[in-house]
């Protein structure tokens, strides 16, 4: 059976309930904001900013990661859903405590050897010399691929790996960053688990 992330990137699914903000850390990492990029939802839905190559570009291109003339294509865009499920399986180890998946490993570091991290100089009239990096799409898409396989080597190697978890409040699959004792990523996580607690309670006390 199909995991979750994976239905909903080849479905390109979407909930109408609007996506929660951002989960702790997510700003600081974008490779904990891709590796969150397919979300679950309760009711079974799932929505999935990578499930087609104009919602991939759109992410790429809010996060500088891609210009927003990129024309992604499928292709590309099914690397990127790869690379999000191998970075997953990576945190998810990391939670977990145990030795990660060597396909993750060779996936990650893959990418990371796969387009050099400096953007090149350029030089045109209008605007004199500036960096960017001027490649096809399948160069931009390596150049994504790059940049969010250094970061989340970043993450899982540096001291912010010990605040790691993940949402402590089903069915969402979102990682984060603890603060404190909190497990959540979102208030709305955290009503819909304090409200499961309460119903729990309640229904014990019934049967008691």
């Amino acid at each position: 059976m199909a995991s979750p992330t994976a239905r909903s990137a080849e479905s390109a699914s979407s909930s109408t309930e609007p996506a929660p903000p951002p989960a702790p850390g997510a700003d600081q990492y974008p490779a904990l904001d891709f590796a969150n990029s397919a979300i679950a939802l309760p009711g079974g839905q799932f929505t999935d900013f990578l499930g087609t190559p104009a919602a991939a570009n759109r992410w790429l291109t809010e996060r500088d990661l891609a210009p927003a003339d990129s024309g992604l294509q499928e292709m590309c865009t099914a690397q990127l859903r790869t690379l999000r499920e191998q970075i997953r399986s990576l945190l998810a180890a990391r939670l977990d405590g145990c030795a990660p998946p060597a396909s993750a490993l060779a996936a990650l570091n893959e990418a990371l050897t796969r387009a050099p991290a400096a953007s090149l100089l350029h030089w045109d009239r209008a605007r004199g010399m500036y960096r960017a990096a001027s490649h096809p799409t399948t160069q931009i898409v390596e150049h994504a691929l790059a940049t969010l396989a250094a970061d989340a080597a970043a993450l899982l190697t540096g001291p912010d790996a010990e605040r790691l978890t993940a949402c402590g409040s089903p069915p969402c699959n979102r990682y984060l960053l603890r603060h404190g004792r909190r497990h959540w990523c979102s208030t709305r996580c955290g009503d819909r688990a304090r409200a499961a607690r309460a119903y729990a309670r309640r229904t014990r006390q019934k049967t008691a």
